[in-house]
């Protein structure tokens, strides 16, 4: 008897060979016929997955936000339970910095659909900054408890300076990947500014 085809393992593999061409050729060379060839199926699979290009896109930033969220939570655990609240900051902070193949591919896509969703009404119309929102305010929250301890200035305001780190990760991360400086280099200057906030009281 044939093995049953898992639809949500279809899905995953079917976005997963859309991001290994936009993270090696850009978005741009996506089609339904070459993201087809790319994860072994017909056209048609695809197609009875995924009705259009639009839901497509969709389903694969979807599916990378989420494989992100998840290994920031890892990383986060790395750190360990007792991690200071700035600590969690730097940890999360440093995701967006392409420093392997998998970060480098995410913060290329995600900038890729970012740009794209500025011309094409299907992806302007979704909750595109919903991910980055609940990131900004997770980072907030963490600023807010390390006001509370002691750790960075009690002046300091949690939203903005939320804010502020996080539109500097996503610049340097873009820095990386254009070779204006290395991953190495583009942690150096967060860790800086990091520091700066940490001894801003003293």
């Amino acid at each position: 008897m044939p093995k049953l085809a898992d639809h949500g393992e279809r899905r995953a593999q079917i976005a997963e060979a859309l991001l290994r061409i936009a993270g090696s050729k850009g978005l741009h060379a996506v089609t339904m016929r070459s993201v087809a060839a790319e994860a072994g199926f017909a056209v048609a699979v695809v197609q009875y997955y995924f009705e259009s290009k639009e839901k497509l896109l969709l389903f694969a930033l979807q599916h990378l936000a989420q494989r992100m969220g998840e290994r920031v939570r890892e990383r986060v655990g790395e750190a360990g339970s007792g991690a200071s609240p700035l600590r969690v900051v730097e940890t999360i902070l440093g995701q967006a910095v392409p420093a392997d193949e998998e970060s480098r591919i995410f913060h290329l896509v995600y900038t890729s659909y970012a740009v794209l969703s500025v011309t094409d009404p299907a992806l302007a119309a979704q909750p595109f900054l919903a991910a980055p929102n609940l990131m900004q305010t997770f980072i907030a929250d963490r600023l807010r408890e390390a006001r509370d301890t002691g750790e960075i200035a009690a002046g300091l305001d949690p939203e903005s300076e939320a804010a502020v780190l996080l539109t500097m990760s996503a610049g340097l991360g873009t820095s990386v990947l254009l070779g204006q400086r290395t991953a190495e280099q583009a942690m150096d200057i967060l860790r800086y500014h990091l520091t700066r906030i940490a001894a801003s009281e003293h």
